[in-house]
């Protein structure tokens, strides 16, 4: 896929001239803007369906279960979307993931409306949606490149963040309001509509494809990227430690309808308030991050995950809203500072024909693992209490912390992150 060239400033329009490097991209300022929208719809959905499930079974178990048919595939498929990301058109693809994803959401709105909608419907429904997110999520990350290129990559990165946690803070909100007075069925109903600005940012874009169709089995792709990452030692703890943190550090919401209803004693509001303060704290780490001097940047995952630890295990012990809404928010900061240094690093270290791979391994650890974790914090829950299993989040986090510390030491990267260029 061809890089659209930054515009010269002063070809500009003036209201574009104050805004930040990256908006200048026509196709980026597009599918900022589209993907917006469809962030809030697919947050506004995520709380209504959480509550939904809830409300059904009363089970934190199957809360965490659905959670893990929703995101448990990227873990396992992730790899192939990476391969798909370095032989075809991204655009073209994301654009047919998003059109399968509205196809779900219809059919969830459908039969939510229909009062036929039962526990097992909605597994099927979290796991079709799954499979395609699991292709779809390397192609869109490797896809931010193209349309910016690498002089804009980071500043992209960390505005995609900021949007992502944006949607965060008012989607939960917005759709705890809809689920009290209004149900789960309009919820669903407007994330359906939404798909429809990011398809049509998609189709409004400009690109010409150069993606060269390989002649090589889909497997020895696979393998050549296995064999690419082990050859990236740097790649690797990074990868670890975004891995660890996004199992742990943020499987806890998918088990917070428990703690916002059994322990803070508070409604479907309260779990959109607690949702979206998690948001705002991550909307600030994600505007520090991007704002750090590169020599900074190898040793910042492994300072805010200490931090999402330890804000982790106070948010545990809190019992009122107020104070859980305050200690949520480092969560939230901790969070979006290891995910977005780490994915920063990642794109940038890694070389243009491995891209879209070393994006699936990202997307493995960082979107793949939570469903594991909602999975195991759930039973773990059942066993210790919410307030327990939260705590142990917490400490993995410090542990995984401590590991990668050690790691930048004994490697001696303390010092400015310089792009690898060995070869597999």
């Amino acid at each position: 896929m061809s890089v659209e060239s930054t515009p010269d400033e002063s070809a500009l329009p003036a209201w574009l001239r104050p805004l930040p490097r990256v908006f200048r991209h026509r196709n980026y300022r597009l599918f900022y803007a589209g993907q917006g929208i469809a962030l809030i719809g697919a947050w506004i959905q995520t709380v209504a369906l959480s509550w939904l499930v809830y409300r059904l079974t009363h089970s934190v178990f199957l809360l965490g279960a659905v959670t893990f048919a929703t995101q448990a595939p990227i873990f396992f498929i992730a790899p192939f979307g990476g391969a798909i990301a370095d032989r075809y058109d991204r655009r073209t693809v994301f654009m047919v993931t998003r059109a399968l994803c509205m196809v779900q959401s219809i059919v969830l709105t459908a039969m939510t409306y229909s009062n036929s909608i039962g526990i097992g419907t909605i597994l099927v429904l979290a796991l079709i949606l799954g499979l395609i997110t699991a292709v779809e999520t390397p192609v869109r990350q490797s896809f931010t490149v193209d349309m910016v290129g690498r002089e804009d990559l980071r500043q992209a990165i960390a505005f995609n963040a900021m949007l992502f946690n944006f949607a965060r803070t008012v989607g939960p909100a917005v759709g705890g309001l809809i689920v009290a007075s209004l149900g789960e069925g309009l919820c669903f109903l407007l994330n359906t509509i939404s798909y429809a600005a990011v398809l049509s940012s998609l189709f409004a874009m400009k690109t010409r494809s150069k993606i060269t169709k390989s002649h090589t089995h889909p497997w020895h792709d696979l393998k050549e990227g296995f064999r690419y990452l082990i050859h990236h030692p740097h790649l690797r703890m990074v990868l670890f430690l975004s891995a660890m943190c996004s199992c742990f550090g943020t499987s806890y919401l998918a088990l917070m309808p428990a703690f916002a209803q059994d322990i803070l004693h508070e409604g479907a509001d309260g779990l959109g308030y607690l949702i979206s303060a998690f948001g705002i704290g991550a909307i600030v780490g994600a505007i520090v991050v991007s704002r750090l001097p590169e020599r900074r940047l190898a040793l910042m995952p492994t300072v805010t995950a200490v931090l999402l630890g330890a804000s982790l295990v106070a948010f545990a012990n809190t019992s009122t809203i107020w104070l859980a809404l305050l200690l949520v928010l480092p969560t939230g900061f901790g969070y979006l500072g290891v995910a977005v240094s780490s994915n920063t690093q990642v794109q940038t270290l890694s070389d243009d024909a491995m891209l879209g791979r070393t994006m699936s391994f990202y997307a493995m650890g960082s979107l793949g693992t939570p469903p594991f974790g909602a999975l195991l914090l759930g039973y773990v829950s059942d066993l210790i209490g919410v307030r327990g299993a939260f705590m142990l989040s917490g400490a993995i986090c410090l542990i995984a912390a401590g590991i990668s510390l050690m790691s930048l030491r004994r490697r001696g990267f303390l010092q400015p992150v310089v792009r690898e260029n060995a070869q597999p």
